[in-house]
């Protein structure tokens, strides 16, 4: 009789030779515009996932603009010079009416409530005779009565995104719906749209029990590289963003050199490329983007932050800094997340089962462009945290992988993940073209194959040493989430846990899969 180490093993490897033959295979073309095409046929069904995306998030903003990209988004929903709108020459004049009178507004001295007034009554007159050219949802409608489903869009430290599934039949109004608002959008109904970010704003992150909390920590884990401001905007700078600000960063940015255009599915490659030539290769180059050239110095020591607050969970988060893509330690450091997470995973049998001093228990390799982290998220029992034991069983976990190398056992069942979210990758096209999209950005379509190849290449000895190599105090940051002292259920830690500060926080934007948790909030639904 077979072992279940020998099937195990059996199984693996023939899940990663079944990975190696499913292969995406994507044609790629750059317009002579420097627009990026990534056309990937699959024709299991009659639709193509339609992506278009915009190398511009909020790495590319400073104080003063942070959530410009985001902004943006929502105002490219609002129409352009021909959608949206009956008679786009008498609305150009009431955008210019209404840039002028906000001009005068903004330079009132502060408290001249006399003058503001009848300031205000004229902008509010001018928004409603504007609302009757519009043709509100256009855009939205247009897409709908064609089949379109899935309809949104979502902005990330790194790129903005407009997606949409079609009927294959419907590929050519993507095409031209998309172009037109390339070159002819029109920053229409701008300051109430402002108003809605700053609402969404206070719903997800004032409001939010945790959003607080991975804001800050962003602040706390990045102290000089753009990472550290959050993709929606601090609110100030928000309330300060004027309708020419973010047309000109539209004008100089979301053009076809700075874009991504992804096609998966049902589509003939050559006639997709030829119709995607059709209307977007005659689309003037932008400008191009300054390049980033902050870099995250090295921590002068370990980092804490730690917010008391009843309506959170309780959790205790360590975040370690690691080289951006493609430093050849990321692919380590992806079988370190399969070996610590999961039920089976050491982190959850220390923490959970053995112990039984936390609920849940994980790590993850949140791989990016220019910097990454790895993070370990835990769980805390609400009521008894016990953070002081917590904390000294995660770093005992991670001491150990760094002092000896991982059993053979857990080296083939981390690479069987990755081949398996690999394979899953190929069954969602929709989730397939913003990968696609993302492994472009950060260095090539090709490594949505090359990833998951070299993973499987790793040794036991490599994941040691990059455990060794990023695993020390001086490189952490940690955040905890505790009970409030005095209120019921707050639990008077001391030690690690107590009146120090530390963060750790995470999203999904959209990155490579399951395992990729940048630590960088992501805003979705600009069209709402």
């Amino acid at each position: 009789m077979k072992s279940n180490w020998f099937l195990a093993a059996l199984a693996a490897a023939s899940l990663t030779a079944a990975s190696a033959r499913a292969g995406i295979k994507a044609e790629y073309a750059v317009l002579d515009n420097g627009l990026k095409v990534i056309l990937y046929p699959d024709r299991q069904s009659p639709t193509v996932a339609c992506r278009l995306f915009y190398v511009t998030g909020s790495v590319h903003e400073h104080p003063g603009n942070t959530g410009i990209a985001h902004l943006l988004e929502h105002m490219l929903f609002k129409g352009t010079k021909k959608v949206g709108v009956t008679d786009p020459e008498k609305d150009a004049e009431y955008v210019r009416k209404i840039d002028e009178l906000m001009a005068k507004y903004r330079a009132l001295p502060p408290g001249d409530t006399a003058s503001a007034i009848p300031l205000k009554r004229r902008y509010d007159s001018l928004i409603a005779e504007e609302r009757k050219l519009l043709i509100k949802y256009e855009l939205w409608e247009a897409y709908e009565k064609a089949g379109g489903t899935g309809l949104n869009a979502f902005t990330s430290d790194l790129m903005t995104a407009y997606f949409v599934t079609l009927p294959k039949n419907k590929v050519d109004l993507f095409l031209w719906l998309e172009s037109d608002r390339m070159q002819n959008a029109v920053l229409r109904e701008f300051y109430s749209e402002r108003d809605v970010v700053m609402e969404e704003r206070r719903m997800r992150v004032e409001d939010s029990p945790t959003g607080r909390y991975w804001e800050s920590l962003m602040g706390v884990f990045y102290e000089a590289h753009p990472f550290r401001f959050p993709t929606i905007g601090y609110p100030s700078d928000i309330k300060a963003l004027t309708r020419e600000q973010a047309d000109q960063h539209y004008r100089e940015y979301y053009k076809p050199n700075n874009a991504i255009l992804v096609l998966a599915g049902d589509i003939d490659a050559p006639s997709a490329l030829a119709g995607i030539k059709k209307y977007f290769g005659g689309i003037a180059r932008g400008s191009e983007f300054p390049p980033i050239v902050t870099q995250e110095p090295q921590q002068a020591g370990e980092k804490r932050l730690t917010v008391r607050k009843n309506a959170a969970k309780a959790r205790y988060d360590l975040l370690f800094h690691t080289p951006g893509f493609e430093n050849q330690d990321l692919y380590a450091l992806d079988i370190v997340e399969g070996v610590l997470s999961g039920k089976s995973g050491r982190l959850y049998r220390k923490l959970v089962k053995e112990l039984k001093i936390a609920l849940s228990a994980g790590g993850g390799n949140g791989l990016d462009k220019y910097e990454s982290n790895f993070s370990v998220e835990v769980d805390l029992d609400g009521g008894d945290p016990q953070l002081d034991k917590v904390e000294k069983a995660v770093w005992e976990v991670l001491s150990d992988m760094g002092q000896k190398p991982i059993s053979d056992r857990e080296l083939t069942r981390a690479k069987n993940q990755v081949a398996a979210r690999s394979l899953r990758q190929l069954l969602d096209k929709e989730e397939l073209a913003t990968e696609l999209a993302f492994w472009e950005m950060r260095g090539g379509w090709e490594f949505i194959n090359r990833f998951p190849e070299r993973v499987q290449q790793v040794t036991a000895q490599q994941v040691q040493d990059v455990c060794r190599k990023y695993f020390y105090r001086r490189n952490s940051t940690v955040g905890v989430i505790l009970p409030e002292d005095g209120e019921p259920g707050a639990v008077k830690t001391k030690g690690a846990g107590a009146g120090r500060a530390g963060a750790a926080g995470k999203s999904a934007v959209g990155s490579k899969g399951s395992s990729a948790k940048r630590v960088q909030a992501a805003s979705e639904g600009g069209a709402q």
